[in-house]
């Protein structure tokens, strides 16, 4: 191949905004590199097509942990994108944010350029939200910001019962203010899921300046000295690599799993680790792979005491059916929402100053969670699910074998903290404030799990060891920061620390978690780095 000027690894939540805006540039050759396949599976399309995708190896990495020490030696099963649109592509869609407060601590950490007056800019350039822009929101971006089809009673009553319980009525969770009990907005269009292949990469398909190779798994970035000079990647014919420009960029956009991995491989890491290994060392940088970062999040079930949630659907082949017909000929019925309405923001003791959980409701319950499916229980339920927005724990990703393509050891290290402990434990025991509301009396007829054995702080954090698991929204390993000595892989501008020509442009970047989804996240921090590459090449232009 003719060399690029720009090699785009991963086509998901930031590799296709990246591809996208950067073959933006009429004169830069730029590919994009997908190990997976292209997005035309039919349950990428119905919003509620995502638990379809959760286990199936098509889209799905499918990865899991080594067992957890604090959580019964259990893995954690981690369900990551493996197609265009990655992560985005098999998600729940919900578009949260964070906190205001959560890009200015990036910025107070040394990262100039990531406060939230510097990134809300970005979180409007991509948004085209169906209730208008304002100050806070954006009309006319690429991805659609919708109000979910259709509606649940009991999410209502949920939300009804959480202001019984104190909590303030909030209309935007990306608005005003964060706390209080509302309705989810999602990253859909028209009732189909706009995952950021169909919100950016499907429309510039057609770009001469673009080329996009899917079923291509990079295996290492190339070097040559400091500096990064191609990539190398295995298709089903064999491996292949692809050349940069002279002053061309790699982009590493594999995810808080891939990114730090292909890192790795390619002798950028902690040296006695690569050692080990037996990969030779290009450049010690010891924070490659540290940092690993997630929510943490368990389920409360309930017995409903009405037939009005998605059970009665996946109990019944002839609801399947009827289902599957109006969503195909009028996107309309069940398929046409992601079942997580309604949610709740909410401090866990009165002394935060901001919220610490999140509550996310579904309108199902599950009598058993596999690598190989759910199942639901043979009566109506429903869930709600407490979030731990703000963990301590912190985790790792290594190398587990000589062979690029074998999956990386993923170590979360959940529940170490004490405060982590104690903030699940009033977590739980705030669903439960919520569920005993009157709003809620004509739905719940009792709670499945954990279950009325469950009711001190002790045996519900013995509960929570055995059932509760990790939130899938890992961040972390390939952090932001101006030091490497202080665990920095990146620096504000997104390049890797010691490696010219290299960059990482992903959810590995964060250096702590938002308090919230990261999908929305992740998005913005595509659009701010493909500006800043855009600003770094005119530069270099003029001089």
């Amino acid at each position: 191949m003719t060399p690029f000027d720009y090699i785009v690894v991963g086509g998901g939540s930031g590799g296709a905004v990246m591809a996208t805006r950067l073959s933006e540039i009429p004169e830069a050759r730029v590919l994009l590199l997908e190990a997976g396949p292209e997005d035309k599976a039919f349950w990428i399309t119905p919003p509620m097509g995502y638990p379809m995708l959760f286990t199936n190896p098509k889209v799905n990495w499918m990865f899991e942990t080594e067992p957890e020490p604090e959580l019964n030696d259990r893995r954690m099963y981690q369900p990551r994108g493996k197609v265009l649109g990655g992560s985005s592509a098999i998600n729940g869609m919900l578009y949260i944010r964070g906190h205001p407060e959560d890009y200015d601590g990036w910025r107070q950490m040394g990262n100039t350029g990531w406060g939230w007056d510097d990134v809300l800019p970005y979180f409007k350039k991509a948004e085209d939200n169906t209730r208008g822009g304002d100050d806070l929101h954006g009309t006319g971006g690429p991805l659609r910001v919708s109000d979910q089809a259709g509606g649940n009673e009991v999410a209502d009553a949920i939300v009804a019962a959480a202001c019984e319980a104190g909590l303030p009525r909030n209309r935007d969770f990306n608005g005003a203010t964060q706390e209080g009990a509302g309705h989810f907005q999602t990253t859909t269009k028209d009732r189909r899921r706009h995952s950021t292949a169909r919100a950016y990469l499907n429309p510039v398909r057609g770009r001469a300046n673009l080329t996009v190779i899917t079923g291509a798994q990079t295996t290492r970035v190339l070097t040559e000295g400091r500096r990064a000079i191609g990539v190398e990647y295995k298709r089903r014919e064999g491996l292949e690599t692809a050349m940069l420009s002279e002053r061309g960029e790699v982009v590493l956009s594999a995810g808080s799993f891939g990114s730090p991995q292909i890192l790795l491989q390619s002798g950028i890491g902690p040296a006695g680790h690569l050692s080990d290994r037996g990969v030779p060392v290009v450049h010690d940088l010891a924070g490659v792979g540290e940092n690993l970062r997630d929510h943490f999040y368990c389920s409360l079930m309930f017995r409903c005491k009405k037939p009005v949630t998605i059970n009665e659907l996946a109990n019944s082949p002839l609801r399947k059916v009827i289902a599957g017909a109006q969503y195909v000929l009028a996107r309309r019925g069940p398929l046409a929402s992601s079942g997580i309405f309604a949610g709740v923001f909410a401090r866990s003791t009165p002394d935060k100053h901001r919220p610490d959980i999140q509550i996310n409701t579904n309108m199902w319950s599950v009598a058993g969670r596999t690598k190989a499916g759910m199942t639901a229980h043979p009566f109506p339920g429903f869930t709600m699910s407490p979030v731990h927005l703000d963990p301590r724990s912190t985790g790792t990703i290594r190398l587990n074998s000589t062979d690029p393509t074998a999956p990386p050891e993923i170590r979360m290290n959940f529940f170490r903290d004490a405060v982590d402990r104690a903030t699940m434990v009033r977590a739980v025991k705030l669903v439960r404030h919520i569920a005993a509301q009157p709003a809620l009396s004509g739905y719940v007829e009792g709670e499945i799990a954990p279950g009325t054995e469950h009711t001190t702080d002790d045996e519900i954090e013995d509960w929570l060891r055995g059932a509760a698991i990790a939130n899938l929204h890992p961040v972390g390993t390939c952090q932001m920061g101006p030091d490497p000595a202080r665990g920095a892989v990146v620096d504000p501008r997104l390049r890797v620390h010691g490696i010219a020509g290299l960059r990482v442009v992903d959810g590995a970047v964060m250096p702590r978690l938002p308090h919230g989804n990261t999908n929305a996240p992740i998005i913005m921090i595509a659009e701010k780095a493909a500006d800043m590459m855009k600003a770094d090449r005119e530069e270099r232009v003029n001089v």
